[in-house]
């Protein structure tokens, strides 16, 4: 135990430069304490105590923010940095070594029954506020931007962008240029889309309209 919580500490100390101190990190990162709270919650669901596990877990959200279902399993060395806002559902598997920043949802898209949240390979970072939702793997040493919106599968060594997410970089290799400026507008678009499907039923209102008078 103490070995575990020495190596979480270390580890959020090597990829913080903003911790100070082994007695800062222990009393006051969220990251750590929601980890620490989901292994005895985890620990209790394995062994049937549904309802002690889930009350470890809501305590841990009333103290930390951090919302990590009993069932869920969290693998060594993840970081959970600041962490408001972070949900992982039951089924989600989180490897080795992955970096999660605040406001990610690793969920379900309510369509699935058993396996319903992603697998997150060892190694992985998760920019603020993405949401991974579904039963499918992140691979091994990948990078989801902050805001992506990831519904597929994302292979090993790549970088996903946007909303719905795609890869736009595999390994040191450029997919795709991203443009984040001259995005067409949705909006826009569909006044177009409108507008065209007005013109040709008045057209055909006047063609109609002639040949009854005549």
């Amino acid at each position: 135990m103490f070995n575990r919580l020495r190596e979480d500490i270390e580890t959020i100390k090597s990829r913080d430069p903003a911790a100070r101190s082994f007695l800062e990190i222990f009393f006051l990162y969220p990251g750590l304490k929601a980890v620490r709270m989901h292994r005895r919650a985890n620990w209790c669901y394995r062994h049937k105590l549904y309802f002690l596990a889930r009350y470890i877990s809501q305590k841990a959200v009333r103290k930390t923010g951090i919302e990590i279902h009993p069932a869920a399993t969290i693998g060594r060395r993840v970081f959970i940095d600041h962490g408001t806002g972070v949900v992982i559902g039951e089924t989600a598997i989180v490897g080795d070594d992955v970096t999660i920043y605040q406001g990610v949802t690793l969920g379900g898209t309510g369509k699935h029954t058993g396996k319903r949240h992603p697998t997150i390979g060892n190694g992985v970072m998760i920019g603020s506020g993405a949401k991974v939702l579904g039963p499918f793997t992140v691979g091994e040493n990948s990078r989801i931007a902050a805001g992506a919106v990831v519904l597929d599968e994302v292979p090993a060594n790549c970088t996903a962008v946007g909303v719905p997410a795609r890869v736009v970089r595999r390994g040191n290799e450029k997919i795709e240029d991203l443009d984040q400026v001259h995005i067409p507008d949705p909006i826009t678009q569909r006044f177009c889309q409108l507008e065209a499907k007005i013109y040709k039923l008045e057209k055909q209102l006047n063609e109609a309209k002639s040949e009854r008078n005549e």
